[in-house]
This record gives structure tokens, sequence and C-alpha cells, in this order.
């Protein structure tokens, strides 16, 4: 059985300070639920007072990129070793924020999944259609190519490691949320896009969560649906009490 996996995606929010706060509050609240994993996301200065705030509370640390080089002449970037040198356990991976503000392309966002495979590092690798693409009825070709690039040269026995987040574009941040059916519909679709290239049995492992505007009020009707392991949260995800109501809900 897929264990649920809901992770909070702090983008750029919280200092330091506040991110300790923030964990500190959040321990008093939480308590460890059957089949569930729980992460947080935060940007690359917190990474490793969370780190130690979150010691043997079962809650993992994600970063939200990171390049696709060891090492190198690329100034401001972040490396595989660098995020594993501090016990970082997953990186968001091609999140739609970086492929329209910072250039990142499907060929980009496969180079970092393998190197993240390659690192030790858990990969949640994201995926989704603008507003436009969905009127238009493109959005299973946009979405499928997007599986398709990602899982370039990837072998089968990578899959039950990675992550799959379900993003449509035009649900995040924006306060609208995919129906149930929807989000299901276009989890089921990836599910079965993987299936195509690595076989049914395969594809039933790999992880697929949805994000965009997830909530306390919601999760349980999305969180519920077959096709959908878990949750990439974006605002909710900054307070303790609403990101514990979605992972207990």
């Amino acid at each position: 059985m897929r264990k649920k996996f809901i992770c909070g995606n702090w983008k750029m929010n919280k200092t330091v300070e506040e991110a300790v706060l923030f964990a500190n509050e959040f321990r008093q609240i939480y308590m460890p639920v059957a089949n569930r994993k729980v992460a947080v996301a935060a940007p690359f200065t917190a990474l490793f007072s969370l780190k130690l705030c979150f010691e043997g509370s079962g809650v993992g640390v994600g970063a939200q990129n990171m390049h696709f080089e060891d090492s190198g002449a690329f100034t401001g970037e972040i490396s595989a070793p660098m995020l594993k040198e501090i016990g970082v356990d997953y990186v968001i991976i091609g999140h739609s924020e970086r492929r329209q503000y910072f250039g990142e392309t499907d060929e980009t966002v496969n180079k970092k999944l393998k190197k993240a495979l390659e690192a030790g590092l858990g990969p949640i690798v994201c995926v989704g259609e603008s507003l436009e693409q969905r009127e238009a009825g493109t959005q299973f070709d946009l979405v499928g190519a997007q599986v398709k690039a990602a899982f370039e040269g990837v072998v089968a026995e990578d899959i039950e490691k990675i992550t799959l987040a379900y993003e449509p574009i035009w649900a995040i941040g924006t306060g609208r949320t995919a129906t149930a059916e929807q989000a299901q519909e276009m989890c089921a679709f990836i599910r079965k896009t993987a299936a195509n290239i690595y076989g049914a049995e395969t594809a039933e492992k790999l992880t697929i969560q949805y994000g965009g505007s997830v909530k306390p009020s919601n999760a349980a009707e999305l969180l519920t649906q077959p096709d959908i392991d878990g949750a990439l949260v974006g605002g909710a995800s900054l307070k303790p009490a609403d990101f514990w109501g979605i992972i207990n809900y």
C-alpha cells in the first residue's frame, strides 16, 4: 500500500527564526499517523535548523530546488552533495514557478531528477497545465509530455523512490482548487502514463501528490481519491494548525 505523503512547500517564506518557531509549535501538536509521511520544504537558509528541530519526530525536510551538477561555476546554485551533507531528505524539482520565472525546462527537470536519485534524495517532480491549456483541452498532452520527459533514462527500479506532484498552475495560490474529480482524473492519467512506460505493476509503486490550494477543508475529499497519494501544500503549510489539519484529514 502506498503511504500518503503530505509535504509543505513554504516557497520564499520564513526566516530561520520563523522556521524554528514553526517547528517548535508544530511538534507540540503533531503526532505520527499510520501510513503517512510528512515533510516540509523550506528555503535553503532554514534547512539545517529545521533538521535539528525535527530530529526524532519523523518529519522530513526538503529543499525547493537544486542544481544538476555536483559543483562548478554556477553562482547562486546549491548542489545535491550540499543538501545531503546537512541531512536533507527531499527536493522539489520543476515546480511551475521555477519553470515560469527561472527558465526550468523538461530537460533540466530530467537532469535534476537523475542527480537526486544518484545522491539518495527523494525527488518531488512537479507537472501541471496552465488555465489556457486546460481550456484548450490540451492538458493531457502537456502533462503526459512532462511525465515522459522527466522519466527519460530513469530505470523502473527507481520509480518507487519518486514522487510526482500534479499541480494545475491555475490552482496554485489562486484560491481555486481542482475538483476532486478533476484531480483524480489527472492523477490516474499520470499513473497510466507511467504504466505505458514501465508496466502497471511498477506504476502502482509511484507516489502521486495533488497540489493547488489544498486546505484542511478540502483535504479529505482530495486525499481519499484512489490515485491521489498525498498533497504538496503551499500557503496552508505556513501555519502549524492548518498543516496538521491536512495531515490529519
